[in-house]
């Protein structure tokens, strides 16, 4: 049996890491430790994806006992997507047992310092990095995805997003040095000398609401951020993606318990089917850093009602792309195409709105109408789409029935350019897979007109559904954007342009109301995807969330500096 680490030799196996995290966030240029590919695992100690898949196999049906104090039930009940019941139990806490337990080993993590607690949390990372084929299908199985997003977005990304949490809050904590020595002049007299130090403290306990569609992306930046900056983590996945981020708490309490911590300073809070602990923790004294990701409604309730707590929230918005001209049609339309399928548009940051100006746009193919322009995107996603091996690969399952009720809705608000298709997965009969809609909407006719098209347009449709919205003129699409971004909110904001006034006009609203914005994608990178330590998620600034993924903002209200000075 290989002797457990110290924290000694932990800060020499991950300190490089961790500088090169803090060179990346300063930079901002691309950088990973976490490979992308599903053959770099299977050497130094890392799962194979034969090996992985077995090590999912092997949790199905079983329980999952993490040794937490308070366990008063086993809970579960999650069903794949797919079509498979994953048969896990979880534990059930008493929370009356298990908050306090897990406030017990604050204090020797606090005193541990901002480097000890960065190097365990990059341990954590580094262990869940070498089961990332076993994670994959937990996270695959319990948010639709399919196999090859599950794996990097549920994976490496995900590591990346909570390397890149524990980058910033060492950053954070380190602007103020450990000790200082203070001395002011007074004349002729002896100068006035201090001894002063300054220690980063915890908040308290951080609360992880944990969502359904990406379970560790989502959650580890929260987790991570809260961790490293001192304070105990207690993780409320979403009840139907439960297993992803209780193989998580799993890990972080054995790399704790070796460090010499005490592994309750990450615990797991599982519910009862239709429970709903999610608000009796948010608003428990005990709970003063709580991070969500999911609906609008519950993040502004989280806001409003959980006083005692900071609270970071990610939310519903309504991404819009404006397009106007282009030098690159068919790889607009590609890149457009690929965006709206990819993970059958379950992502936050998934263009839904797209305005065309009525009278058309220009292209290197000559002018196009709207017509034309919308008709040839759904022509994109057909052909994109149209073998059904390659549509399973990049559509995934609908995580859940509202998003296929939502998709058969949205074919009645308006005339459709694409229709929805159903496909079949051979190896899982039971997933409901969906090809997306397209649906063509007027953004000049108001409801007294007899049409809805605006209520339509100007709500969230969370899923494979998008509305190709005419426009009077570029003008109009401007402002429509700053409408939609400022009573809405909006993690992604698009724009299709070969005109410096226009692509000014768009980039000044996107400034203005603080949402993150890309330009004339026509290759390999799409306005729905972003890389950690260089693109930011979201913005903290507009309706669609408080914060973004990651900056200063996004830790250093984890934590407070306490000064002790002394007269020397």
């Amino acid at each position: 049996m290989a002797a457990e680490p110290s924290t000694h030799e932990l800060i020499a196996r991950h300190r490089p890491t961790l500088d090169q995290a803090l060179e990346a966030i300063s930079t901002r240029a691309y950088w990973s430790p976490h490979p992308e590919h599903p053959k770099a695992y299977g050497e130094h100690g890392s799962l194979d994806a034969a090996a992985g898949k077995a090590a999912f196999d092997a949790l199905l049906g079983t329980r999952l006992d993490l040794g937490q104090p308070g366990t008063d039930d086993w809970v579960g009940g999650e069903v794949s997507p797919y079509g498979i019941e994953l048969g896990v139990t979880y534990p059930h806490a008493d929370l009356d047992v298990l908050l306090p337990a897990m406030r017990a080993g604050q204090r020797a993590w606090r005193d541990a310092g901002p480097e000890t607690r960065a190097v365990v949390s990059i341990e954590i990372l580094k262990r869940i990095s070498d089961r990332t084929h076993e994670f994959a299908h937990a996270v695959m199985h319990t948010s639709g995805q399919a196999f090859m997003m599950a794996f990097q977005a549920g994976g490496p990304h995900a590591q990346d997003r909570g390397l890149e949490a524990v980058a910033y809050a060492y950053a954070e904590q380190v602007r103020t040095p450990a000790v200082a020595e203070w001395t002011k002049p007074q004349g002729k007299r002896d100068p006035l000398v201090m001894n002063k130090e300054f220690t980063p403290v915890p908040r308290g306990t951080a609360l992880v609401i944990g969502c359904n569609t990406f379970p560790t992306w989502n959650g580890y930046p929260g987790l991570f951020a809260s961790l490293a900056t001192g304070n105990a983590v207690l993780v409320k996945p979403h009840p139907r993606a439960v297993l992803p981020l209780a193989l998580t708490v799993r890990v972080a309490r054995e790399v704790l318990t070796e460090a010499g911590f005490d592994p309750n300073l990450v615990a797991l809070a599982a519910e009862r089917p239709g429970e709903g602990i999610a608000k009796t923790l948010a608003t428990r004294p005990e709970i003063r850093i709580i991070d969500y990701t999911g609906s609008t409604g519950f993040g502004d309730w989280l806001e409003a009602n959980a006083r005692q707590a900071q609270v970071y929230t990610e939310k519903a918005g309504v991404n819009t792309v404006v397009v106007e001209s282009t030098d690159d049609y068919k790889g607009m339309l590609s890149n457009l195409a690929f965006s709206l399928s990819l993970y059958s548009g379950q992502m936050c940051t998934t263009p839904q709105n797209l305005l065309i100006p009525r009278d058309g746009i220009t292209t290197d193919q000559g002018p196009k109408s709207y017509d034309e322009v919308v008709a040839d995107l759904a022509r994109s996603v057909g052909g994109l789409l149209g073998d059904d091996a390659r549509a399973n690969g990049l559509l995934g399952a609908l995580v859940n029935p509202d998003v296929k009720a939502r998709l058969e809705a949205a074919a009645g608000l308006g005339e459709v350019a694409l229709a929805s298709r159903e496909i079949s997965n051979p190896e899982f009969p039971d997933a409901v897979v969906r090809t997306p809609v397209i649906v063509k909407l007027d953004g000049a006719r108001k409801y007294w007109e007899g049409a809805d098209d605006e209520a339509a347009y100007m709500s969230e449709c969370f899923g494979p559904v998008s509305f190709a919205v005419a426009v009077d003129s570029v003008g109009d699409a401007v402002e429509l954007l700053r409408r939609t971004v400022r009573e809405k909110g909006a993690m992604t904001v698009g724009a299709y342009t070969t005109d410096a006034g226009v692509e000014a006009a768009v980039e000044e609203v996107c400034l203005e109301e603080a949402a993150q914005l890309s330009l004339n994608l026509t290759g390999g990178v799409f306005v729905n995807q972003t890389a950690a330590f260089s693109d930011f998620h979201g913005s903290g600034g507009n309706p669609a969330a408080n914060a973004a993924l990651c900056d200063g903002a996004f830790v250093a209200n984890r934590f407070r500096v306490v000064e002790v000075r002394r007269d020397a």
